[in-house]
């Protein structure tokens, strides 16, 4: 499902128990110098993550100042805050605007709140020029730090150059039989440089041989709540996603590629090290 851009004025974009993606939450919160914004959801955590601009986050008597250090997101790496259940949080805006992406996984067990700051993301480059497959992809919330999350992983996605295929070779996780795979529930929110970049997001149901195709321009929020989804970037343009991925049982995500595919894990550079990332 394909949700074009629009101003959701601080507002969810998909709410608490979303009918398609009932795992995962996902808002952008846009704010000026001086002005705050506060929640609190009672079934999921969360993570807020600056896209551009810096916030100050208050959440169980503690103040993370200055969290996000770009002014965009090609610049530089992500910060985020974790955010635990049911917590009343606000966040302010201490540089002249900011942009923040929150993203949230349904859970019930509470946790503490902490920072993620620049230097703790945690960094993974794979593919190549030759296969079409350069991408470089920045855990905020990945297998770092273990037993301090639930079921959220929150990640930023960059295909490397300009133009080329990520989420290849095609793969699922809509279902939960481990160890070939696990349920996770996916929300992504794509940029493009330069803005008027493009590009296409397939979404193909297990056991069909086409599916629809959606035409992903800058501000693009895709749902993946079944089937094999690999996108492309169009050629002279860098592309970008936010990533939210919510697991139904586990936060491991275990992926399992397409068979008519699966061959070429063979043969694009680094992406075992990327897998294995997720898990």
């Amino acid at each position: 499902m394909h949700i074009p851009h629009y101003d959701n004025h601080n507002q969810a974009i998909i709410d608490c128990h979303h009918d398609r993606v009932p795992l995962c939450y996902f808002n952008i919160i846009k704010l000026r110098a001086g002005q705050s914004f506060s929640y609190r959801l009672d079934d999921y955590e969360s993570c807020l993550v600056p896209a551009s601009g810096s916030i100050d986050v208050q959440v169980q008597g503690q103040v993370f100042k200055q969290l996000g250090q770009r002014h965009h997101i090609w610049q530089g790496n992500p910060e985020g805050a974790y955010i635990p259940v049911g917590c009343q949080t606000t966040l302010t805006c201490v540089s002249d605007e900011v942009e923040v992406f929150l993203a949230g996984a349904r859970y019930d067990q509470p946790h503490e709140a902490f920072v993620v700051r620049e230097n703790h993301i945690d960094p993974v480059q794979y593919g190549s020029d030759d296969t079409k497959t350069h991408r470089k992809i920045k855990h905020i919330l990945g297998q770092n730090p273990p037993g301090k999350v639930g079921r959220l992983l929150v990640s930023e996605l960059f295909t490397v150059g300009a133009g080329g295929w990520s989420g290849f070779p095609p793969h699922k996780h809509d279902t939960d039989r481990l160890p070939q795979e696990s349920h996770h529930d996916e929300v992504y929110n794509f940029r493009f440089n330069p803005v008027h970049g493009f590009g296409a997001q397939f979404l193909t149901p297990a056991g069909e041989d086409y599916g629809p195709v959606h035409h992903i321009r800058n501000g693009s929020t895709i749902i993946v709540d079944q089937g094999y989804h690999p996108c492309v970037a169009a050629p002279g343009y860098e592309m970008y996603y936010f990533t939210i991925l919510a697991g139904q049982s586990q936060r491991p995500l275990h992926q399992y590629f397409h068979p008519d595919h699966a061959y070429q894990l063979e043969t694009i550079p680094g992406i075992k090290d990327m897998i294995s990332k997720f898990k």
